[in-house]
C-alpha cells in the first residue's frame, strides 16, 4: 500500500519560478506507485502577504509596536494597503493596460527606494519599453514594503530566504532551538494557516521538506514544530542542499522532536525507502542515506550497495500542482544578463548530474551532487523538455547544471533544430576552449540566450593553484566567441583566494574591467572565498597556506570554515570598491575610470597593460 506523500518547498526561494527538487521528486515517485502532491509555501506564502487584508495587518503590527522605521512608507500606508495587489497583479501577469497604470504619474507612492530612480530612464527603457519600466516601479513598490516588513515587523523577512542569518554556520542547535521557543511571527502565524490549508486538502501521511538553503531551514522547523503538535501521526522528513552540505555529521538529537528523517544526496531511493518502510513492506535496517532517532541517538541508516537510478534512467520533473500563475516577475537590476535570475518563467532541469571536471580545489568535489557525474542522451533530454513545456506552457529554460558538458549541448542544440523544438535556454557551463565560434553560432541558433561560468580570481596563477584549468587568455577567447554570437555572458568571481596579493585582487578588477569593456562578458558577481569542510581546501588547508580558525562542531551543521590567511591580503576590505566597480561596469559606464578611484584606500596599481584582453584575442 503507497503512503501518500506531500513533497513541500518551505519558504523562501525564487519568487519567478519553482525551485525544481519537488518536481524531480514527484515525477520519480510517481512513477514507481508512490501517491504524490507537491506544493511551494514560498510562493503561496508570498502571495498571502502582499495582499491588501495582510499588509494592512503589517501596519497595525507596526503601530502596536510602535515601530516606524522607513516612515515614508508608514505616511502612505493608505497607498501601500490598496494598491498592492494591483501591483503583484502585474508582476505576475504584465499585461500593457495595468503597466500604463502603474507608470501613470502619482498612481504609486514613492519612498526611499523610488526617490533615488534617475528621473530620465530613457537610457534603460526608452521610448516603448512600457511594461519593462512599469515592472521596474512595481518592484520597487514591493521592496519599499518588505524593508517595511523587515524593519518593523519581522527581521527575518526577505524575498528570497527566511532567518538565513541564524541557520548560516549553525554548528550548534541552540540558537535554532531558542528562536522555535519564540511565539511565531505574523509572517510565520500566516506560513502555518497556509500548512494547515494544505494538510487538510492532501491529507498525507509523509510530509517532506525539501531544504535548498540556510534560508528555508527555519520556516521547515517552524512548520515542522507545528505538525508535531497538532499532527503528531504525520511523519517528516527534511532532505535537499542544506541536508546534503551541512548536516553530514549531525550528531544533536533535538532536531528530532520536530522530524523523523533526515536525508542525504540525491532524494529518490531514499524517499522511495521511507515510504516502504512505513507501508510495512521493508525494515528500518533497509533505509539508504537517512538520519533517524534510535533509542535517543542520533543513528545512519545507510543499506548497502545503494539503490542507484541512473540520471539517464529518471522521468522527467513534474510541475503539476504548483500555482504556475502565482510566480512573478521582478526587475531591480537594468543589465539584461543580471536580470535573467528574477525575471520571466523558468522550467528548471538538469543536463547531467554532477560535474565532469570535479577538479576545482575550492568546490565540494567530495560530495555527491558534484563528484558522481552521469549523463544521457540528446533525445532523451529533448522528450523531457516537451513534456514540460506541454505541462508548464512555458518555453524558457534554465538547465540548471554544476557544468553543461559541451559535447552534450552539441547534441542537445542539434536534437532541437532537428526536431524543430523552439525554447529559450541559458546554462553554467565551464569556459573552456571547445566552445569555439562554430559551437557557440550553433547553441545560439537552438535557443541559448545566455551561459554563466566562473572566471573566478582572473590570476593565472590563482587559476593554477585552484585547479581551474582554464587561463584569462582562454576566457576572453570563448566569452567573445558567445557575445559574438549574441549569447550574453555572467561570469562569477571570486577574491579572498589563499594567498591572493594585494595586486593580484587589483589586476583581476583590471581584467574584470577589460572583460566588460571588451562586451566579451554582460554580467558579473563577486563573492568573498569561504573554505568548507568537504573542498579539497578545507580537507587539505596546509597545501593553500592556510590555517582554520573554526568553528568547533557543536553536533548540528558543519560546511563553513573559518581560516587565517597569512600570506594573502585584507581581503574584506576590498568588498565595497570591487562591488561599487562591478556595479558601474553592470551598467555599462566608469571603464574610463582609474581603479583607485573605486576604493578609499591606496591600492596597488595593476600591472596589466590597458590592451591585455585586446592582446589575446
Amino acid at each position: 500500500m503507497s503512503i501518500k506523500t506531500l513533497l513541500i518547498t518551505p519558504p523562501f526561494t525564487q519568487l519567478n519560478t519553482p525551485y525544481p527538487a519537488t518536481a524531480y521528486l514527484k515525477g520519480f515517485l510517481e512513477e514507481k506507485g508512490v501517491l504524490v502532491e507537491q506544493c511551494d509555501l514560498s510562493i503561496e506564502l508570498f502571495s498571502k502577504v502582499f495582499t491588501t487584508d495582510f499588509i494592512s495587518k503589517v501596519f497595525q503590527e507596526a503601530d502596536h509596536h510602535k515601530s516606524y522605521e522607513y516612515p515614508l512608507v508608514w505616511q502612505q500606508r493608505e497607498e501601500y494597503i490598496h494598491k498592492v495587489e494591483t501591483v503583484i497583479s502585474y508582476l505576475q501577469h504584465q499585461e500593457v493596460t495595468q503597466a500604463y497604470q502603474v507608470l501613470h504619474q502619482g498612481f504609486l507612492p514613492q519612498a526611499h527606494r523610488a526617490l533615488n530612480i534617475e528621473e530620465d530612464l530613457s537610457w534603460a527603457f526608452g521610448n516603448l519599453g512600457i511594461l519593462d519600466k512599469a515592472k521596474h516601479y512595481a518592484t520597487i513598490f514591493v521592496e519599499e514594503l518588505g524593508d517595511f516588513i523587515q524593519a518593523n515587523v519581522d527581521e527575518f523577512f526577505s524575498f528570497t530566504r527566511y532567518a538565513e542569518q541564524i541557520a548560516t554556520s549553525a554548528s550548534s542547535f541552540n540558537g535554532i532551538e531558542e528562536f522555535l521557543q519564540y511565539d511565531p511571527t505574523i509572517i510565520e502565524k500566516e506560513l502555518l494557516k497556509l500548512l494547515e490549508e494544505k494538510l487538510k486538502i492532501y491529507q498525507p501521511k509523509l510530509l517532506c521538506f525539501s531544504i535548498p538553503f540556510p534560508g528555508n531551514l527555519f520556516a521547515a522547523l517552524r512548520c515542522a514544530q507545528f505538525i508535531k503538535q497538532h499532527y503528531p501521526k504525520i511523519k517528516i522528513a527534511f532532505g535537499g542542499g542544506y541536508c546534503n552540505t551541512e548536516l553530514r555529521s549531525l550528531e544533536d538529537s533535538r532536531v528530532f522532536k520536530y522530524v523523523d528523517f533526515i536525508c542525504l544526496d540525491d532524494g529518490e531511493a531514499p524517499l522511495l525507502r521511507i515510504t516502504e518502510y512505513l507501508s510495512g513492506t521493508i525494515g528500518e535496517s533497509e533505509l539508504e542515506r537517512t538520519y533517524i532517532l534510535e533509542n535517543s541517538r542520533v543513528v545512519y541508516k545507510n543499506k548497502l550497495p545503494n539503490t542507484i537510478f541512473h540520471h539517464k534512467n529518471l522521468p522527467a520533473p513534474s510541475y503539476l500542482g504548483l500555482p504556475l500563475d502565482k510566480y512573478l516577475s521582478f526587475l531591480d537590476v537594468m543589465n539584461p544578463m543580471h536580470r535573467l535570475w528574477s525575471d520571466g518563467k523558468w522550467n528548471k532541469l538538469t543536463i547531467s548530474h554532477g560535474c565532469y571536471w570535479k577538479q576545482c580545489t575550492f568546490c565540494d568535489v567530495n560530495l555527491d551532487y558534484i563528484g558522481n557525474y552521469q549523463n544521457t542522451t540528446a533525445d532523451d533530454l529533448v522528450a523531457k523538455i516537451q513534456k514540460i513545456v506541454a505541462e508548464t506552457g512555458t518555453t524558457g529554460f534554465h538547465f540548471v547544471d554544476e557544468a553543461a558538458p559541451p559535447k552534450m549541448l552539441r547534441a542537445l542544440a542539434e536534437k532541437l533544430i532537428e526536431k524543430r523544438v523552439y525554447i529559450t535556454w541559458w546554462t553554467n557551463i565551464r569556459f573552456e576552449k571547445t566552445f569555439n565560434l562554430e559551437l557557440c553560432s550553433l547553441l545560439a541558433k537552438s535557443g541559448c540566450i545566455a551561459v554563466t561560468g566562473g572566471l573566478e580570481v582572473a590570476s593565472d596563477r590563482l587559476l593554477k593553484k585552484m585547479k581551474k584549468g582554464v587561463d584569462i587568455a582562454q576566457v576572453a577567447r570563448v566569452t567573445n566567441a558567445f557575445s559574438q554570437h549574441g549569447v550574453m555572458v555572467h561570469a562569477y568571481l571570486m577574491y579572498g583566494f589563499p594567498t591572493q596579493t594585494d595586486r593580484e585582487t587589483i589586476d583581476s578588477l583590471e581584467v574584470v574591467r577589460q572583460l566588460f569593456e571588451s562586451n566579451c562578458i554582460q554580467s558579473a558577481f563577486w563573492h568573498q572565498f569561504t573554505t568548507t569542510v568537504h573542498s579539497p581546501i578545507g580537507v587539505n588547508p596546509e597545501e593553500f597556506d592556510i590555517e582554520i580558525t573554526g568553528p568547533a562542531f557543536e553536533g548540528f551543521a558543519q560546511n563553513d570554515l573559518w581560516h587565517n590567511d597569512p600570506k594573502g591580503a585584507d581581503h574584506t576590505k576590498y568588498k565595497t570598491g570591487l562591488n561599487l566597480a562591478l556595479h558601474n561596469y553592470l551598467n555599462g559606464v566608469g571603464y574610463d575610470m582609474d581603479l583607485q578611484e573605486w576604493f578609499d584606500f591606496d591600492i596597488t596599481p595593476t600591472i596589466h597593460p590597458y590592451n591585455l584582453i585586446e592582446e589575446f584575442l
